[in-house]
């Protein structure tokens, strides 16, 4: 069996209709009901489903042999993984953004506020610029608002959420999107299926 792991959501349910496509399809994923996890023997595939964010945990450690994660998961855990494809949706950027009015000063320590606390250290430490990070895990916008931080790292797909809260993208770190991943034992033993599976997505993709 090669055990999949797709993100619950839409995104997730995009990845699933490729790998239909791709010749690895498994009609009960497609019943209504709260199971999470389905197999078709006879494709020899079994999917799960799981939070976006715990994708590259489960292909890491084993429990899947392949799966799809954001860039920016990828970035921010650094997961033992391989990263083969990256499959273009799910684009969004990870920037920094503040207030609008907002003016660095860099005789002074930026506070930042982010989820993402790897992929901003990374970031700073590469412009040479002295920071406090304050990590929080929700609502990263109100942070500048409330003077808790001086800008924000996270993601921004539209910006509308910046504009109405009056915040504007300030610097982009890196464009994000979906990417297909390997556990690295499972790309050595299930090689044949896995490389099937890449190429045929990457097949779809070009004739988009």
């Amino acid at each position: 069996m090669l055990n999949v792991a797709l993100p619950k959501g839409r995104l997730g349910e995009k990845v699933y209709d490729m790998f239909e496509k791709a010749g690895f399809e498994c009609p009960s994923i497609k019943e209504t009901n709260r199971k999470l996890i389905f197999e078709n023997p006879e494709k020899g595939v079994r999917y799960f489903w799981v939070k976006p964010s715990d994708v590259a945990i489960y292909v890491e450690r084993g429990a899947a042999d392949i799966g799809v994660a954001g860039k920016d998961i990828l970035l921010e855990y650094e997961p033992d993984i391989y990263e083969l494809l990256d499959l273009g949706f799910g684009k969004c950027k990870m920037a920094v953004a503040a207030m609008a009015d907002f003016r660095d000063n860099p005789q002074q320590t930026l506070r930042v506020a982010t989820k993402f606390t790897n992929i901003a250290k990374s970031y700073y430490a590469s412009v040479g610029r002295d920071i406090d990070i304050i990590h929080l895990n929700g609502s990263i916008e109100i942070a500048p608002i409330l003077g808790l931080s001086d800008v924000i790292v996270d993601i921004v797909e539209t910006g509308t959420t910046l504009k109405e809260n009056n915040l504007h993208v300030t610097e982009t770190i890196v464009p994000i999107s979906a990417r297909l991943i390997a556990n690295k034992a499972s790309f050595k033993f299930k090689n044949e299926q896995i490389e099937k599976i890449a190429k045929s997505l990457s097949a779809q993709l070009e004739e988009k």
